[in-house]
């Protein structure tokens, strides 16, 4: 049986108002449009998730919104600033057959780099820009089998790359 993996970083998120708390910050314009495109994008490529795994932050949860999505995410205090370890625990504690995770840097490249069993050759699959998402396949049945450099990496994208 195989599983996949869908990691996301939130899209752009606003500093326009230097007062509001980190996990408080929405997405700026360019971040709505951006995973409005991201949701566009996993539809096309087929990348269905049936469980999303959202961080508690705003950023995240308003990424997750405008994906387009039927599914209603569980939101995770966990990943909110979460380091790779702490990812992997939320990870297997998952459910469904195709996980989305949308969550935060540095974590988030951290998972993504620790998890691959072989790095993307895009030149940012390191550093993961806002908005970058990777798609993987795990060969296990259940998420609590995963284990770190086991993930085939089958797509990773920027969405400042999508067409306008």
């Amino acid at each position: 049986m195989t599983l996949t993996l869908i990691l996301m970083r939130h899209a752009k998120s606003s500093w326009e108002e230097p007062a509001l708390a980190d996990h408080d910050r929405p997405l700026n314009k360019r971040g709505k449009r951006a995973a409005k495109a991201l949701g566009a994008w996993l539809r096309g490529q087929m990348h269905q998730p049936d469980q999303a795994i959202v961080s508690t932050a705003i950023r995240t949860r308003d990424t997750y919104d405008r994906l387009g999505l039927t599914l209603e995410a569980d939101f995770s205090p966990e990943l909110y600033n979460a380091n790779s370890a702490e990812m992997q625990m939320v990870l297997e504690m998952a459910s469904g057959n195709t996980v989305l995770m949308i969550g935060h840097n540095p974590g988030i490249s951290a998972f993504a780099n620790e998890m691959a069993a072989q790095a993307h050759s895009h030149a940012r699959f390191h550093d993961f820009p806002t908005g970058g998402t990777v798609v993987m396949r795990f060969d296990i049945a259940t998420w609590d089998q995963v284990e770190p450099g086991t993930g085939q990496v089958l797509d990773f994208v920027l969405p400042r790359e999508f067409p306008e």
